[in-house]
């Protein structure tokens, strides 16, 4: 809860930088998460090596989170913090399709129904802008796609890679892509935005680290709904700083997104009640950098 509590921060203070690029409040963002996420390392026990084991999925990976964050970033400046939660969302139904090709799960009738379901719920929030829909939703859907593409890479390589090699080289990839492309239209920042531009920065690896305390002390499937407490802390962060009022359309057909989503997890919860707790790795949505845990968890892998 606290985790994604603090994600929702980090989202509002994201949002509240209106007259800087999208690369100029990733360069800066992901720039600044560096003095956490050095602490972080500092206490990590994991290894410490920076070479792939599968340069090609790793530099998939890398063009995925940097999608996600840049998609999520574009979303959150141009639509109300509901609209944007109710959109990446999505990303959990999205994974359940992907994971058909890529990592060769079959899907039954009954998470196909999920599935299905919560894409309704995905076109009544965009119901209303159907005949004229803004970059801003594209950009938040194409934010749920990429978020969907890097957990399901991250599932296929994570127990073969180091925590530092799945952390370094999204960040690097997102200084240099966010350095370049924020020259042309780079905008002198007066302290208060290096303030927040630091706060994200925080705010992204606190997330993230209580996260993956969660994820390595109970089973994933009960820690993921928990997700979905970010769309109250839309309503009330909308309200309190953007003046914005939940749309009642969007309200529903977040609810359907959200009950399609439990369906999934709980079915995931009956079909392993004769397994052992399974121990998955974290991935968050919206931006950041990723820190995973890279322990190779065997008992996960047999089970697959």
């Amino acid at each position: 809860m606290l985790g994604f509590a603090t994600f929702s921060v980090h989202d509002v203070l994201i949002k509240s930088l209106q007259t800087y690029s999208v690369f100029q409040i990733g360069f800066f963002s992901v720039l600044f998460s560096f003095v956490p996420f050095t602490f972080f390392m500092a206490i990590s026990r994991d290894g410490v090596s920076l070479r792939p084991s599968n340069v090609g999925l790793v530099a998939i990976r890398c063009a995925s989170l940097f999608g996600s964050m840049m998609f999520a970033f574009y979303a959150f400046r141009h639509l109300p913090l509901t609209e944007v939660y109710a959109l990446i969302f999505s990303a959990p139904l999205i994974i359940t399709v992907l994971a058909i090709p890529v990592l060769g799960e079959s899907v039954r009738l009954f998470r196909s129904l999920c599935v299905a379901i919560g894409f309704c719920g995905v076109l009544v929030v965009l119901g209303p802008q159907l005949d004229s829909l803004s970059l801003g939703h594209i950009a938040g859907l194409l934010a749920a796609v990429c978020s969907a593409t890097t957990a399901v890479v991250t599932r296929k390589i994570g127990a073969r890679e180091s925590s530092l090699t799945l952390i370094v080289y999204p960040l690097l990839v997102n200084l240099t892509v966010c350095g370049f492309a924020m020259i042309s239209d780079y905008q002198p920042m007066p302290g208060s935005a290096l303030l927040t531009m630091g706060g994200i920065g925080l705010f992204a690896v606190l997330g993230q680290s209580l996260l993956i305390y969660a994820y390595r002390n109970a089973p994933a499937q009960y820690i993921a709904p928990f997700q979905y407490s970010q769309m109250l802390w839309a309503v009330l962060f909308g309200s309190l700083f953007f003046s914005e009022k939940p749309d009642r359309t969007v309200l529903i057909g977040a609810s359907i997104i959200i009950v399609s989503g439990i369906m999934i997890v709980w079915r995931e919860v009956t079909a392993s009640t004769n397994k052992p707790n399974l121990k998955t790795r974290n991935f968050r949505a919206v931006s950041g950098p990723q820190a995973y845990s890279a322990e190779t968890d065997t008992t996960r892998d047999k089970a697959d």
